[in-house]
């Protein structure tokens, strides 16, 4: 099959109309929360189009023919398409070829060609050969050898010759094959967090859609929170909601209370929350368009006062956030966020991962560490306009007694950190 034949049949092989296929959406729930809120809507073929822009450019800056690509969240990220994101993050049935030139080819799972009728970026639709266990069983040299030419001959045609790619995620029978074929293989996923990293006009006016629909899911939860209900029951609300607003998944349960919030990465349970208890979560939401959104907030439950542990914990905790947002400059260098950064002292109190961590279809590069991980793991690099940050903070006590954990996310911009999270804060736990 020649390039005309290959890239010039896309249109013709739409499915017609009267299938009423319909791309993932918001829809009228979240838009009109979003209207009222004077937000202003993404135009998805533009922002598209510039996720497509940003990965040619790294791959002619590296020399490369073009990228494979299986991770869902980087497919989606390539073509604006989606198909069982979760089950294909572990089934294999699903992959898309980049070139540097801006070809997009798609194989998709069983049947599902129709599902990308809707992009005007993909350019070449294929059904996939899956030679994961699960559909290949005993016979997955065979299906690997028949995908792998198939690769192979993609790459030729569309690299005019040039035989060096990137991957994201691929088995290493599969890696095998293609460098028997004579394929040159580098870290795609490298490629994939650089083109992330900037978001363009479009992607930030989706992310502060999805933003204002967490909120507004994050505010339902709370309306339900009282002494007597179970932490899951308590947290289905926020899966609800954000269903209900065009979002996908929630990629954690990290919601806990009472004791069970120190130390920190509890998943929900079906304790019952108690009076006086606090209440802490992170969202760690896939949301409308496929932003990620990640809000932390802890909460009091119930009428009973605060104790005086548990508002200066709180207020340490809000104190670090607020501190370290101010410190998100353009050209700052993440080792001097690292050691700028509030932080508290690591013998005496338990703390997050990480002081800040990128956001954008998912928690994304850069990661910055604590003074106390630096050696061991820090990367260096510069905040650009562009980026978007998650501010984060835990804080309890070795000894034990109450945790408090909250995080904000925040653009990057000319003339100073903006933060796009705008739920409120627990006045009640607040000293001053």
């Amino acid at each position: 099959m020649n390039s005309k034949q290959l890239f010039q049949n896309r249109i013709g092989n739409r499915h017609p109309e009267h299938l009423n296929m319909h791309q993932i959406g918001p829809g009228d729930l979240a838009t009109s929360e979003w209207q009222q809120a004077g937000l202003t809507l993404p135009n998805l073929d533009r922002m598209h189009q510039y996720r497509l822009d940003r990965i040619c450019a790294l791959l002619k800056q590296q020399g490369l023919a073009g990228i494979l690509l299986y991770d869902p969240i980087n497919i989606r990220y390539a073509t604006g398409t989606t198909n069982m994101q979760v089950w294909l993050l572990h089934n294999a049935g699903r992959y898309t070829y980049i070139s540097a030139e801006g070809k997009v080819v798609l194989w998709e799972f069983d049947h599902c060609d129709f599902l990308a009728d809707h992009s005007k970026v993909v350019s070449q639709i294929r059904p996939c050969i899956s030679w994961f266990y699960f559909c290949a069983g005993s016979r997955i040299d065979e299906q690997v050898k028949k995908w792998a030419h198939e690769i192979y001959d993609v790459v030729l045609e569309l690299g005019q010759g040039n035989k060096k790619i990137a991957v994201d995620k691929c088995n290493d029978e599969g890696i095998r094959e293609l460098q028997h074929l004579g394929l040159s293989i580098e870290n795609g996923e490298v490629i994939m967090e650089l083109a992330r990293a900037i978001k363009g006009e479009d992607e930030i006016n989706a992310m502060r859609c999805a933003v204002h629909a967490t909120d507004s899911a994050i505010a339902v939860m709370h309306s339900h929170l009282e002494p007597g209900i179970s932490e899951q029951r308590l947290w289905s609300y926020l899966h609800a909601e954000n269903i209900a607003r065009g979002g996908e998944w929630i990629e954690t349960r990290l919601l806990s209370s009472g004791p069970r919030c120190n130390p920190w990465y509890q998943e929900c349970s079906g304790r019952v929350i108690q009076n006086g208890d606090l209440v802490g979560f992170d969202t760690d939401m896939i949301g409308a368009y496929g932003i990620c959104v990640d809000t932390s907030r802890t909460w009091l439950c119930g009428d009973q006062a605060p104790t005086v542990e548990q508002k200066r914990i709180y207020q340490m905790a809000y104190d670090q956030i607020h501190i370290n947002t101010e410190l998100l400059r353009e050209g700052i260098t993440f080792k001097e966020l690292t050691h700028k950064a509030l932080q508290y002292d690591p013998l005496e109190y338990n703390h997050y991962s990480f002081l800040y961590h990128g956001v954008g279809l998912c928690d994304e590069a850069p990661g910055i560490y604590f003074k106390d991980a630096w050696d061991s793991y820090g990367y260096d690099g510069i905040l650009e306009p562009g980026m978007v940050m998650c501010v984060e903070s835990y804080v309890g006590h070795k000894q034990g007694g109450p945790g408090v954990k909250l995080e904000n996310q925040v653009l990057i911009t000319e003339n100073g950190p903006e933060v796009l999270t705008l739920y409120p804060f627990e006045s009640r736990l607040l000293e001053n």
